[in-house]
């Protein structure tokens, strides 16, 4: 039971206050079957039963979404983690996990001061002009408050709320153990691969605890567009940053969301859409590390159509060859080749799972069609990943966790670009940079480098091998080999060794009785016993049959 396997008795607070909440959302027989019955009595004290009558109308993609509000910072950002698994979950609970937003009242600066200037080393009016003390915006990790330099340079401190991460400690053990019991005992959620969804999370979570870590991502996509002046990322003062606090260049532009004040500032639209596509699409195919979520409350825009991205908590990482493979399923639709994107699920999907490749090659083919047939002003980015998802789906397959994160950026940029320009087609805005990368990946200089890396593995390999070789000899020395064989159909393997022994001693005796007969019939001056070559020509025409019904024996199967 979860009781008895929890890490720390200071949890149980958290979970009879999380067994209240999906109780009163409706979700009792969820709470018994993952083992928090002895929750329930603590948590019935927390019911509050007058909501009864709201909640009963709601839609369970609703309720899941309210209960992970309530639930607090670290169910809002699994929930927001969720909304990217568009191959996991139905159209409905992704719209749903959408509308979860991170926002929480903020702590009043007053206690939070003395945290800010231990981090930066000093008290603020020394380092700070200025510092509003009224949040410009609050969320369940942190919040900021707008700042100027004794320089004279507008700056923003982002400030991680005190006592947060045992919080956020608390909740992922949890997690984390109802995941596990989830995946053991609860049969129809094993496809949506609970364990994984709480590992990924946990990275995603103890990552953006860590202030600075945005940084470092913000400084990476800095460098990536040093040479673009229309793209920018806002500066880092790494004399104040750490992992409580950040502090990054104040942008004062225009957020992605106002577009009454785009146009009123006289900026074109259809240039910051192909600009922010462009910026997007370099991230993805050519840099490998990319804004996992650009939507326009994350981008700010300027005077000459320039945009600046902020907010890099959470960022993509693609390895060169999961960009080959997704280049290979791109390309193979634009050019209605079903092989290579079919190959690459292969690849995707779990080495347990048995997949019906003739089954999933006509799927993919009618797929690949339905998107042809569709006219280019028809045409819906989110509609025709639904329908490639529903593919996966219906043969048990599932996206790897960067795909997915690639997914929900891609389906955010094709939604940004769509409001500035209702015109725009993400698709023919995509080809040149699969081209591109095409052409990159099979480049001599590319090649020659996987070469390098391969050849450099494998003399890494027999450098080491005499030394795993000595470790195992001594490992065998002191316990021995212990061999477990688990084979299926194991009394068919035998038949079939014991037929091919069975073959194997024909075939010898075969061979002698021939070489025999052959030495006897040829004997010098054909001095033989009476009767004797008679019996090695009878011996010969044997050995001619016994071949030859071993010939057919075998043709026949095969």
């Amino acid at each position: 039971m979860l009781l008895d396997t929890l890490m720390s008795a200071r949890d149980l607070g958290r979970l009879n206050h999380i067994a209240a909440i999906l109780m009163r959302f409706g979700f009792g027989d969820t709470v018994r079957r993952l083992g928090m019955s002895n929750a329930l009595k603590s948590a019935g004290e927390l019911l509050n039963w007058e909501e009864a009558a709201e909640l009963a109308t709601l839609e369970p993609p609703q309720r899941v979404r309210r209960a992970m509000e309530e639930m607090g910072p670290s169910f809002v950002k699994l929930g927001q983690i969720l909304s990217t698994r568009v191959d996991l979950f139905p159209a409905e609970y992704i719209a749903e996990f959408e509308k979860l937003q991170d926002r929480a009242p903020p702590v009043p600066f007053a206690e939070i001061r003395a945290q800010v200037e231990e981090d930066v080393g000093g008290s603020l009016e020394e380092i700070f002009a200025k510092v509003e003390e009224e949040a410009l915006a609050a969320a369940s990790i942190a919040q900021v408050h707008r700042a100027r330099l004794k320089s004279g340079e507008e700056v923003v401190l982002k400030v991680r709320r005190p006592g947060i991460r045992a919080i956020v400690e608390a909740d992922l053990r949890l997690l984390m153990r109802l995941a596990e019991i989830a995946e053991e005992e609860v049969k129809e959620l094993r496809r949506y691969r609970p364990r994984e969804i709480a590992a990924e999370f946990s990275r995603s979570m103890r990552l953006e605890l860590d202030l600075a870590a945005e940084c470092r991502h913000a400084e990476r996509v800095a460098a990536n567009f040093k040479d673009d002046a229309d793209i920018g990322v806002p500066k880092v003062y790494w004399d104040w940053t750490c992992e409580q606090l950040n502090v990054q260049e104040f942008i004062d532009g225009i957020p992605g969301r106002d577009l009454e004040r785009v146009d009123r500032a006289g900026l074109d639209r259809k240039v910051i859409a192909e600009r922010g596509a462009d910026a997007v699409l370099k991230m993805i195919f050519q840099d490998g590390f990319f804004h996992a979520d650009p939507h326009p409350g994350n981008v700010f825009y300027l005077p000459g159509n320039r945009i600046v991205f902020v907010d890099f908590g959470m960022v993509g990482r693609l390895t060169a060859q999961r960009q080959h493979q997704l280049v290979e399923v791109l390309t193979a639709v634009v050019q209605r080749r079903a092989r290579p994107a079919v190959h690459n699920l292969l690849l995707w999907a779990d080495e347990d799972e048995e997949i019906d490749e003739a089954a999933l090659t006509r799927d993919v083919e009618a797929f690949i069609d339905r998107v042809h047939a569709t006219p280019l002003k028809a045409f819906n980015l989110p509609q025709v990943v639904t329908e490639w998802i529903a593919v996966m789906r219906g043969h048990d397959l599932v996206l790897p966790p960067d795909l997915s994160m690639l997914i929900k950026a891609f389906l955010s940029l094709e939604g940004m670009a769509r409001q500035l320009d209702p015109d725009f087609d993400v698709m023919e805005a995509t080809k040149p940079y699969l081209e591109r990368a095409a052409l990159a990946y099979y480049a001599p200089t590319a090649v020659l480098s996987r070469s390098r890396e391969e050849i450099a593995g494998l003399a890494e390999l027999m450098a080491s091998l005499p030394g795993d070789v000595a470790a195992f000899m001594r490992s065998t020395r002191k316990k021995g080999i212990e061999l477990k064989v688990d084979i299926e159909r194991t009394e068919r393997l035998i038949q079939h060794f014991d037929r091919a022994l069975s073959r194997l001693t024909l075939g010898i005796l075969i061979a002698a009785v021939v070489i025999g007969s052959s030495i006897v019939m040829t004997a010098a001056g054909g001095q033989t016993p009476i009767g004797l070559s008679f019996f090695a020509m009878l011996g010969f025409v044997a050995a001619v049959a016994g071949s030859v019904w071993m010939i057919i024996s075998m043709w026949r199967r095969r």
